[in-house]
């Protein structure tokens, strides 16, 4: 066989990988694009709490309950549609999660009250927690290793964008109360397009129908690594709902500043660091990264506290940046701990197991500080009794890796 005809095939043979990779490349940043923009969705009403409660005059606490009942709703939708979409199909599910937001956005955009605006986080989140385990395990049939990469940063970067975009429309920006809601509606449009052309990644089976019973379960071979990233998880998200639904009030008194972008700027910082963490230990191992997420956020918590306590806007933003690392580390750590070993049909519901968890961690929390601001010593104490609870989850996490590393190995028998 001569040169030529190497050549002539290894070109061939090049060109056929490149046309099999640009399809798979471009469903995996579709689907990255639609996480990004329904947790920048969740995050957008944030920096508009002030401006709502300055319109409509309501207490911490319902800032809170808005936020809270928010997760609620993705538990209850990761529940009862986490499984779904191993049966019907990806696709399905993610154009009927698409027409929701759009529903969700229109009902922020003519919201004259806090009913209106519970009724649209309901809304919003049966549509991310619908949508949310069909994402992840779509980006793990496209590509195993690039879709768990992208399972872990997708989310920090929408939650981050949503935050700092709405801040910039409150502020610079004519009717930011609508502006925000109505850029997103023609996003999800643009996405909806995208989905209907994408392929279907898994082939439908019968079992819809049972599926749709809530159900927490993990296959047994998986259970070990579950039981190993719960408390990691469940620690990293715990800090997110303060940041979601305390912080922007927090970072105003510190700042002595009126501005929105001030109050958004925090979960921006957490979610952004977050991201390009989970980019930067993407070669580490797993258990490695969640024992550095969990010791970094415990240290940037910490020095949050100290910067509460010292009333520095400065220190209170360093303090945030390295719990951002530890936020990404954590989550990318559990992330991976798991998904990659979960078979094509277990991933959406392996998935969406991570996720009520998350989600867990995000909403309890942030509901019980609210509670506290309003019935205990103010933003400030709920703030230091928040970061002792937060350094408390993240000892145990920290506990539960150490003896989890010097355990035995188990057969997969015992398993």
């Amino acid at each position: 066989m001569t040169s030529a005809t190497l050549l002539r095939r290894s070109t061939a043979a090049a060109r056929a990988a490149d046309a099999t990779r640009r399809p798979t490349t471009a469903s995996l940043v579709l689907l990255a694009s639609i996480v990004i923009s329904f947790l920048a969705g969740s995050s957008a009403p944030t920096p508009l709490y002030a401006v709502y409660q300055s319109e409509w005059h309501f207490s911490p606490i319902t800032t809170t309950m808005i936020f809270g009942i928010y997760a609620i709703a993705v538990l209850s939708a990761l529940l009862v549609l986490g499984r779904v979409s191993d049966h019907i199909g990806r696709r399905p599910v993610l154009l009927a999660a698409l027409a929701a937001q759009a529903l969700a956005m229109l009902i922020f955009t003519t919201a004259t009250g806090t009913d209106a605006l519970m009724l649209g986080r309901v809304v919003q989140g049966l549509a991310t927690g619908g949508a949310l385990g069909a994402l992840g395990a779509a980006m793990l049939d496209v590509d195993r290793v690039r879709g768990t990469l992208t399972n872990s940063a997708a989310p920090g970067a929408g939650t981050g964008l949503g935050a700092l975009l709405s801040g910039l429309a409150v502020q610079f920006l004519p009717s930011p109360t609508h502006l925000i809601y109505l850029v997103l509606i023609g996003v999800f449009a643009v996405q909806a397009v995208g989905v209907l052309l994408m392929p279907e990644t898994v082939t439908r089976k019968p079992g819809a129908r049972a599926s749709l019973v809530p159900e927490i379960g993990v296959p047994r071979g998986l259970r070990g690594p579950v039981l190993t990233a719960v408390p990691v998880l469940f620690a990293v998200w715990a800090l997110a709902g303060f940041y979601g639904s305390l912080a922007p009030a927090l970072a105003r008194q510190l700042s002595g500043s009126t501005s929105v972008v001030v109050g958004g700027l925090g979960l921006f910082v957490l979610a952004g660091v977050a991201s390009l963490a989970t980019l930067a230990l993407d070669r580490v191992q797993p258990r490695t990264v969640m024992l550095t997420g969990v010791l970094v956020l415990a240290a940037g918590v910490l020095g949050t506290l100290a910067a509460v306590e010292a009333s520095s806007t400065v220190g209170f933003f360093l303090g945030t940046l390295v719990a951002g690392v530890g936020f990404g580390a954590g989550f990318q750590g559990g992330i991976r701990t798991v998904v990659p070993l979960a078979a094509p049909h277990e991933r959406s519901g392996v998935l969406s197991v991570l996720y009520v968890v998350s989600y867990l961690g995000m909403g309890v929390p942030a509901v019980l500080a609210g509670v506290l601001v309003v019935h205990g010593g103010g933003v400030v104490d709920t703030a230091r009794d928040y970061s002792i609870f937060v350094v408390a989850l993240a000892a145990a996490a920290l506990i539960g890796l150490v003896r989890g590393r010097r355990s035995p190995a188990t057969s997969p028998a015992e398993a």
